[in-house]
């Protein structure tokens, strides 16, 4: 935000670069270490297109709240059908960026090994309704804490099958 205005983020492609220059730095600076790359919504589409480099080795990739549909509806699929890492994705089930049956299709079409941990009720931020909650005696607290389970069990599993 800029004197009160809100401007459009840039788009993802243009934030590759810097990303992939922090990510180096920082896999420079911890040789040897697994490299997890993990980001919300744009966030995880650029953790995804670094991924997708040669000039760097990562380990896996966790998505939270992948914006698989672009503005104009069209699925953005290429960068996700590129990627050879664990990806791990975790959705909202009414993410209207991401709509389960997109990427269930998407999901089907990755080389590389991939699941995915549903927010039941979730929107793009994992904000479910209150009324949604109460109606399950669930709380958004525990569905939060859920996820960050399963995105723990996926990133040992990756480090697992990938030093045997």
């Amino acid at each position: 935000m800029s004197g009160g205005k809100r401007r459009a983020p840039p788009k993802a492609e243009k934030l590759v670069d810097h990303h992939l220059g922090i990510v180096k730095d920082a896999a420079g600076k911890y040789q040897g270490h697994p490299l997890i790359l993990m980001g919300k919504s744009m966030g995880s589409r650029v953790s995804c297109m670094v991924a997708s480099s040669t000039d760097i080795d990562v380990s896996a990739v966790v998505c939270l709240g992948y914006p698989l549909k672009g503005v104009n509806g069209a699925v953005r699929d290429e960068t996700l059908l590129e990627l050879k890492v664990p990806t791990m994705f975790v959705q909202g089930s009414k993410d209207a960026l991401c709509p389960l049956d997109k990427l269930q299709s998407t999901r089907k079409k990755m080389t590389c090994k991939n699941e995915l941990h549903v927010i039941d009720g979730g929107d793009h931020s994992f904000k479910v309704g209150k009324k949604y909650l109460e109606s399950r005696g669930l709380n958004q607290h525990d569905l939060e804490m859920e996820a960050v389970k399963a995105i723990s069990q996926f990133v040992q599993n990756s480090f697992t099958e990938n030093c045997t």
